[in-house]
């Protein structure tokens, strides 16, 4: 039954998924357990002699590494037999290492244990911190506790705990965004350049600061890479650049918009020289990968059905336009009217019936714009 409890233990903790943050180091917790614990009964020659037995006890740990941490422990259970019931009181210290992502977390240490003798005894075991909130941990352990002045050979008890702690100090509750993963003084939310060896000089954006040495020994373009590094050389001294040397780029939306107004029942562009023109071709030039519609709308006076046909008519003059006249690729324009359905202006005046006569053409495109200092 113990070596089942063991290796369930360790089949739970290698399958928790870690939601913790990393950055533990310098974590302090205090916390409280109930704990059921098994006496060795090849030991007491039970059912003559001691039986299991339940305790409470308080803790307080110390992570000085993200892996590794130490606790003072002290507990009290009760041990029952069948002739008298026993209060055990206990007094440790262990070494605690927690494996990446504080997946669980193994442990050893000593503990002062009185039963009915008082003895010293070496426990180890497998643990878990499962993160309530940014500060609250529920604790899982099973743990193995031999008797080392025994003189009757190997005698383990065993304990199973389970608890409430409540973590404190640097490192116990930091947010993500105040992670500072390659130790640099710029947090990871702000870091351009992750994984700068520790003790380079970084700027705010934590990349290296090109120096006097470093261009000594092979940093030509002074961003903060070395030559044998750098695989973008002479980048621009104002371009942020990422651990290779070559600028960082960001996505940006840029978008190109014509509008064309028509006389009264006309379908005929009256303005086809309009500068607008070609830099709408120029747009679609470069950006090759994007389409258009060229949306034709007309006014309110008339039938609806007039209109419609008016407002594609309208559409298709301007897509034949930029075709024929300026060279955009015909498959990539597509022409479609929609009559009175869209007006811009609704008052019944001459004014707003010119405002609603109108073609808009409207595409956007991604492009890579570099990040500067």
């Amino acid at each position: 039954m113990k070596k089942l409890l063991i290796c369930s233990a360790l089949a739970l903790a290698f399958s928790a998924t870690a939601n913790a943050d990393t950055n533990k180091e310098g974590q302090k917790w205090v916390g409280g357990f109930f704990e059921r614990y098994s006496t060795d009964h090849a030991e007491t020659g039970y059912p003559n002699f001691l039986d299991d037995g339940n305790g409470l006890g308080a803790e307080f740990g110390y992570r000085f590494t993200p892996e590794w941490a130490t606790r003072l422990e002290v507990s009290s259970f009760d041990i029952h037999s069948p002739t008298k019931d026993y209060t055990s009181n206990r007094l440790g210290l262990d070494l605690m290492y927690f494996l990446p992502n504080d997946v669980f977390y193994a442990f050893g240490g000593l503990k002062r244990t009185k039963i009915v003798d008082d003895v010293m005894m070496l426990d180890l075991g497998l643990g878990k911190h499962w993160h309530i909130n940014k500060n609250f941990r529920l604790i899982t352990e099973v743990a193995a506790y031999q008797n080392l002045e025994s003189g009757d050979g190997v005698n383990t008890h065993m304990g199973y705990k389970i608890g409430l702690a409540y973590a404190f100090g640097e490192g116990a509750a930091k947010p993500a965004s105040a992670r500072d993963s390659d130790r640099d003084g710029v947090n990871d939310s702000k870091d351009q350049c992750a994984n700068t060896p520790y003790g380079t000089k970084v700027d705010a954006t934590g990349c290296a600061i090109a120096t006097a040495a470093a261009v000594q020994v092979g940093d030509s373009d002074g961003d903060g890479v070395l030559d044998n590094k750098d695989q973008c050389a002479n980048t621009p001294s104002t371009d942020i650049v990422d651990a290779k040397g070559c600028s960082v780029f960001i996505e940006e939306q840029v978008s190109q918009d014509i509008k064309v107004l028509f006389a009264n029942n006309s379908s005929i562009v009256n303005n086809p020289s309009d500068p607008q023109f070609k830099e709408f071709a120029d747009f679609m030039k470069r950006f090759p990968s994007t389409d258009a519609v060229i949306e034709g709308h007309a006014s309110a006076p008339g039938e609806a059905s007039y209109n419609m046909m008016l407002s594609e008519k309208r559409a298709k003059s301007v897509r034949n336009l930029l075709v024929e006249t300026y060279g955009v690729n015909a498959s990539r324009l597509t022409a479609k009217g929609f009559g009175e359905t869209q007006l811009l202006d609704s008052s019944n005046t001459s004014a707003a019936h010119k405002k609603n006569r109108r073609i808009v053409a409207t595409v956007s495109a991604s492009t890579r714009v570099k990040m500067t200092k």
